[in-house]
């Protein structure tokens, strides 16, 4: 008796469009766009926040729609959260306008 699945399944699991990206690449750009200035801008500490806050959204979605046991992405969404709150700490100490309207733009509070 094999209970493994078989090559091509595990394959096709591993080639699913739907868990390899969370985002598009129109969605990425627009967000660099947006917060960076610039769609080449990905370097950006605001377009690094706008983008973590996008990924953080998605994953809490998917931990609240009927996944509370996936502890690998609650690992990772704590990850994510501990980052974003870095990234936004250097924001206030080298900028406080920009991380001001940030926070405004984004509907964080602080």
């Amino acid at each position: 008796m094999n209970y493994w699945p078989t090559f091509a399944v595990r394959n096709s699991k591993i080639l699913n469009t739907n868990t390899m990206s969370h985002f598009s690449t129109e969605e990425k750009l627009s967000i660099f766009k947006e917060f960076g200035g610039d769609e080449k801008n990905t370097g950006s500490i605001e377009a690094q926040i706008a983008m973590l806050t996008q990924r953080i959204n998605h994953i809490s979605q998917h931990i609240k729609g009927g996944n509370k046991k996936d502890f690998s992405s609650n690992r990772g969404l704590m990850k994510m959260v501990g980052q974003r709150k870095r990234k936004l700490l250097y924001l206030s100490r080298t900028n406080l306008t920009s991380y001001r309207a940030l926070l405004e733009k984004l509907g964080l509070r602080k």
